[in-house]
């Protein structure tokens, strides 16, 4: 967060109103998905109130040494540019095979026509893409870390 300059003021906008928070450790910075035009059309999803939940692979996770989301995680979410656009908190997160999503849980991440078939095909395509650099392909049976937030600011 040091060096975003929208970020930490979008932060601090956030704990002027919710002193509660003031020792929260200070929040991961991102954007969604691994393009600008799918990065950008997800945080406007989560600004309308229309996404409200993100699947990553256990496996990305675990190649990359990224943690794990826990419930009441902080984020603030930025377009492509890094501009931060809001501030999310996570509110559930659950481990499963990829096989086992469905069509409400499709529902819930809001992109595309909110169907499972789109939601399958835009993941596959994106775990295809993470793991390919660590020589590893996707599978049905693989487990995803299926996280539902709110938009907090």
């Amino acid at each position: 967060m040091e060096n975003n300059r929208s970020a930490k003021s979008l932060w601090g906008d956030y704990l002027d109103k919710h002193l509660e928070d003031a020792f929260v450790e200070a929040p991961k910075v991102e954007h969604f998905c691994d393009n600008e035009k799918d990065a950008n059309e997800c945080v406007a999803l989560v600004e309308k109130g229309v996404k409200k939940a993100t699947t990553h692979s256990l496996l990305g996770l675990q190649l990359r040494k990224e943690s794990l989301p826990k419930i009441g995680d902080f984020r603030v979410v930025t377009d492509w540019d890094g501009q931060a656009k809001c501030i999310i908190r996570t509110t559930a997160v659950k481990f499963k095979p990829l096989f086992s999503v469905d069509e409400a849980y499709a529902q819930k991440e809001g992109e595309g026509d909110k169907s499972l078939t789109y939601w399958k095909t835009t993941h596959l395509g994106y775990y295809k893409r993470e793991l390919a650099e660590f020589k590893r392909e996707p599978t049905e049976s693989m487990i995803v870390v299926c996280e539902e937030f709110e938009k907090v600011f």
